[in-house]
């Protein structure tokens, strides 16, 4: 709320006061320091603002208190009694301070309290009653309505026009409600700027508690805080159940079982707030309580103006005066703003020396996270100068930066620089960095705080933590262990019980590492050697693996002293090296039985599927074959072909392919193998071969072996150079003829071991002298992430040039040469009707 005016009236001035000091250096000596030089001006500005304090004071108390005696007289609140007091002193063609000096004797206590100004003409003892009944207007007693008789209040606004100090008042509300409302104590807190509050004055209180209680932080759950911020009285009747909702002042609390906190005046801008507490249990009646509400409205004058004992506010015209900032309104939303960001930082605004100086900075907001040296933090800083909280800015690069940002608006960085702040004889250095910005006629300054101590503090916690390892000290003068916080978590001790001492070590060690660890610290004690050893200890949990490292200190005689040294919890690694020494013993099984699946593999392919060095001659015919195993795996897949003779003359040609490369495939590729050269041999249709060999497969899926392949077969009758085939889900086999080549139309037939009842079709085609057929798998044209079209292009135009160009005789291994190795395996058949021409070409 804004405080009633107090000063003269307008049109009746007062004599004017004494001129203020006027602040100036402390020494007129011109090779003064500018630090020493901006102190002395400050120190001249408070005795300036000291004297003007002192009049201003004077003035406003004599108002004060007789607006307190016309409110007690006619009933009106604050701002009716100095209405009334302005009226009666313009009727009179008084000043206002004459009406109030003339107020105050006719209560018969001013004489003694103040010095009495000259009188002017003396005014009539009595007046007729402005509420028409019949008493003066100035008599001060209190009645009860429609009685006559007299309240407890009665004559209590005389003695409180008399009051100096709010510890008086105190004393006067103490007094005058301890009978009628059964109060034992008084407490009177001011509001600060700053949202605390302060002990202002006290009766029926030990100084003991009083001290305790003379500053309240702005906190949640204190009872005259919740008063002022609600704007209400705050009636406590019930200890239990207010001690849970409140911070109950008194030792013990429930001295008072009964308290009453109102807040003068009863509004949200409270300025004090006076408490009552009673001794006497249970609630405040009615008339008790509106008993309490009318002595505070009384007190509501002179606890509004500045008593001496009172804490200021600070006001914001730069001067300390009463006047109001103008645009404290654009400040308030600064703060709001500062409470929504993180980080330290304050708004400054400069005061002005008359000739147009700036002499200190003044604190008007600040964020919550603004920390000074001291300790002080967030509204606590708020109100402060610069120069009287921190003296040793005067005259540095800081302050000289906030001048010149003030006056060209350039914002200003500063290096990391020291401040040295000594506190209560201790001095306090930390380290900052410094951003001064201007926010129209005011400063923004922002920092950052660099405390060596408390970063290195925090570091080394971190490294402790993120190495799981822990420092220890142990005197072994004083017999006095020192752990870190992370030693506590290596051992899974509770930090309460204090570090562990050697005899309780051998306890929690695994039995074998006694010995080995007992002999370490022997040679570390008796040797002064430093020591590095592991051992084991057995926790909640399970055994933890832990690394000792230590070192001592000795005296001149080389005796140890101090032991330091730090432990870590190797746990984790040795796990780790553990699991990782039992997957390479995995490992070391699966290749041996690896290499001996690779070995077993080859020699039975070896076996089952041999390859001749050289061609074949078959019913008349040339036959080359390759095969090239896969570049990865096993290097033994399910590839394999056939060429025998059959009874007549005639021959059998077959290439297939069993999926996978492993024993299986092999295993499979012996049945495929072997069952249709039988068959064959027998006298079997070619399509009635396929449908067993894929019976064959269905039959033994359930077994070790691939259970899928495909297979191309032909049989070819010398006398009339036909080859009728078959295929099984196989690539086409490719016809060199008269210099073109023709991948030559498939037959039906899907791959075996697909289905239970395919169809397989056979085709017929009559080679021709000089006719090379290739049958192939599927190694020989695919790529990955390639089309087989263009494969089977590549294949027809590479053996093309390899017959035309290089005139190859062994087809087969020329074009399985030509091939990457990859990851499956390649077989090719070439089939070749000789031409009888010593020179053979392409025709």
């Amino acid at each position: 709320m804004e405080s009633e005016p107090a000063l003269p009236d307008p049109a009746h001035p007062d004599p004017p006061g004494p001129e203020p000091a006027q602040p100036g250096p402390a020494h007129s000596d011109d090779g003064a320091a500018p630090g020493v030089l901006a102190l002395a001006k400050v120190v001249a500005r408070l005795r300036a603002e000291v004297v003007d304090l002192e009049g201003v004071a004077s003035m406003t108390a004599v108002v004060e208190r007789a607006k307190g005696v016309v409110m007690a007289q006619a009933g009106v609140p604050a701002d009716a009694a100095y209405e009334l007091l302005l009226a009666r002193a313009a009727r009179h063609r008084r000043t206002l301070m004459e009406e109030c000096w003339i107020t105050l004797g006719r209560t018969g206590r001013a004489g003694r309290d103040f010095a009495q100004p000259p009188s002017p003409a003396a005014e009539p003892e009595t007046e007729a009653s402005e509420d028409g009944s019949g008493r003066s207007p100035f008599d001060t007693r209190q009645y009860l309505p429609g009685t006559g008789r007299e309240t407890p209040l009665s004559g209590f606004a005389d003695a409180l026009a008399g009051a100096r100090t709010c510890g008086d008042i105190a004393r006067l509300l103490r007094t005058a409600l301890s009978g009628a409302a059964g109060v034992d104590a008084v407490m009177i807190y001011t509001v600060t700027a700053a949202g605390t509050v302060e002990l202002a004055g006290h009766a029926g209180v030990d100084a003991a508690l009083a001290a305790q209680w003379s500053h309240i932080p702005p906190l949640a759950g204190v009872a005259a805080l919740a008063a002022v911020a609600e704007g209400e009285p705050l009636w406590l009747e019930d200890p239990a159940r207010d001690a849970t909702r409140y911070l109950l002042i008194g030792d013990p609390p429930a001295r008072w079982p009964s308290r009453a906190w109102i807040p003068v005046p009863e509004e949200r801008t409270a300025a004090a707030v006076v408490g009552f507490l009673r001794t006497r249990p249970g609630p405040f009646d009615t008339s008790t309580r509106s008993l309490l509400r009318r002595a505070v409205r009384l007190c509501a004058g002179p606890l509004r103006g500045p008593l001496p004992g009172t804490p200021r506010r600070p006001s914001h015209d730069g001067r300390g005066g009463a006047g109001s900032d103008p645009v404290r309104g654009d400040v308030d939303t600064v703060q709001r703003i500062f409470d929504a960001l993180p980080g330290p930082a304050v708004l400054l605004l400069p005061l002005w020396t008359e000739a147009g100086a700036v002499e200190d900075f003044r604190i008007e907001a600040a964020a919550p996270e603004s920390v000074d040296v001291a300790g002080r933090r967030g509204k606590e800083l708020v109100g402060r100068s610069i120069l009287e909280t921190y003296p040793t800015v005067a005259g540095s690069p800081l302050w000289d930066a906030y001048l010149d940002t003030l006056t060209t608006g350039t914002t200003y960085d500063s290096e990391p620089f020291a401040y040295e702040e000594v506190l209560a004889g201790v001095p306090r250095r930390s380290s900052y960095s410094v951003r001064v910005s201007r926010l129209g006629g005011r400063l923004v300054v922002s920092w950052i705080r660099h405390d060596t101590g408390e970063r290195e503090a925090r570091r080394l916690a971190d490294m402790q933590r993120l190495g799981n390892l822990g420092w220890a000290r142990w005197d072994l003068t004083t017999n006095t262990i020192t752990w870190s916080e992370q030693v506590y978590a290596i051992f899974d001790r509770d930090p309460a019980r204090g570090p562990m001492t050697l005899e309780e070590l051998p306890g929690h060690l695994v039995p074998d590492d006694l010995p080995r660890l007992g002999t370490a610290v022997r040679r570390l004690l008796g040797e002064g050697r430093a020591i590095d050893q592991p051992f084991r200890i057995t926790v909640a949990d399970g055994v933890r693996h832990l690394r000792i490292v230590a070192e001592a200190q000795t005296d001149a005689d080389g005796t140890a002293v101090e032991v330091h040294g730090f432990f870590q919890d190797l746990t984790a690694q040795r796990d780790a090296e553990i699991a990782l020494g039992e997957s390479e013993r995995a490992n070391l099984v699966q290749r041996g039985m690896l290499q001996a699946e690779r070995a077993l593999a080859a020699r039975l392919q070896e076996t089952l599927l041999p390859i001749p060095e050289q061609s074949l001659e078959l019913a008349g015919l040339c036959v080359d074959v390759a095969y090239v195993p896969a570049g990865t795996g096993v290097n033994v897949g399910g590839d394999w072909y056939s060429a025998i003779e059959l009874p007549g003359g005639n021959a059998l040609f077959v290439v297939g392919d069993v999926a996978g490369h492993s024993l299986a495939a092999v295993g499979t590729m012996a049945q495929l193998r072997f069952t249709a050269k039988g068959m064959a041999v027998t006298g079997s249709a070619l399509p009635d071969v396929l449908s067993r060999l894929n019976t064959l497969l269905l039959h033994t899926a359930g077994d070790a072996y691939a259970t899928n392949a495909t297979m191309i077969m032909g049989c070819y009758r010398a006398e009339d150079r036909r080859l009728t085939w078959v295929r099984a889900g196989h690539l086409p086999p490719l016809l060199i003829r008269g210099g073109e080549a023709t991948f030559l139309p498939q037959p039906e037939g899907i791959l075996l071991g697909a289905a239970r009842d395919p169809v397989f079709g056979q085709a017929v085609i009559d080679l021709l002298p000089g006719d090379h057929l290739l049958m192939y798998t599927d190694g020989l044209v695919e790529n990955p992430g390639e089309d087989i079209g263009v494969g089977f292009d590549r294949l027809a135009g590479t053996a093309l040039r390899l017959l035309r160009t290089d005139g190859v005789e062994d087809l087969a291994p020329a074009l399985a040469a030509l091939r990457p190795r990859h990851r499956d395996d390649i077989c090719v058949l070439d089939i070749h009707v000789p031409d009888g021409s010593a020179a053979y070409g392409v025709g």
